[in-house]
């Protein structure tokens, strides 16, 4: 498992092994010893399965607050998404950064987003599914959401010409500026 850290701290890329013959192929996704021994110890309890039919779909930019925040270890079941990170830890060096990466079926590339970031993602092709862990369970009363085209973040979705496919909460989620900010940067990575 090939481990790499990206511009924002904390959050990594993951490109697990593959393992192929003529069958196919064979790939471990997660291994927590092996994260444990390179200083990763999270305990993820729920798996969550997204299936988005249109190229252009924009799911994000969410996040959960305290007391139940969530990191999220994210990669394509099927087809292929842009995947974003945005660092929103207040103190944090690269706070309102942002790191993008092509997530596919065909890479097996696994993004780790810790908690205090947003996350969200676009689909580059048609029926595309995301796979994610969590770390907490999700809740309700801690869900929150920045607007995918936040200018003061400026994330290149890669979208073109082409209108991006919202929810109607992605679609009226408010900026990052007017966001009551439960995340600190305790510089402890």
């Amino acid at each position: 498992m090939k481990l790499s850290p990206t511009a924002l701290q904390d959050v990594f890329v993951i490109e697990p092994n593959r393992f192929e013959d003529p069958r196919g192929f064979f790939s471990e996704s997660w291994n927590l010893r092996t994260m444990q021994n390179v200083g990763l110890d999270y305990n993820f309890v729920q798996d969550n399965h997204s299936f988005s039919k249109q190229t252009g779909t924009v799911r994000g930019l969410h996040f959960q607050s305290p007391p139940d925040e969530q990191a999220k270890l994210v990669r394509c079941g099927r087809g292929a998404l842009f995947d974003v990170a945005v660092d929103i830890r207040k103190g944090s060096p690269s706070y309102g950064k942002w790191f993008g990466v092509e997530l596919s079926f065909e890479n097996g590339k696994q993004l780790l987003i810790p908690a205090g970031f947003l996350h969200g993602f676009v689909t580059l092709l048609p029926d595309t599914e995301i796979v994610y862990k969590c770390s907490d369970y999700y809740s309700p009363a801690c869900d929150g959401a920045v607007r995918f085209d936040d200018p003061t973040i400026g994330i290149d979705w890669q979208l073109g010409e082409q209108d991006p496919i919202l929810s109607e909460k992605d679609a009226n989620a408010g900026s990052l500026l007017d966001l009551d900010n439960p995340f600190t940067y305790d510089g402890n990575s």
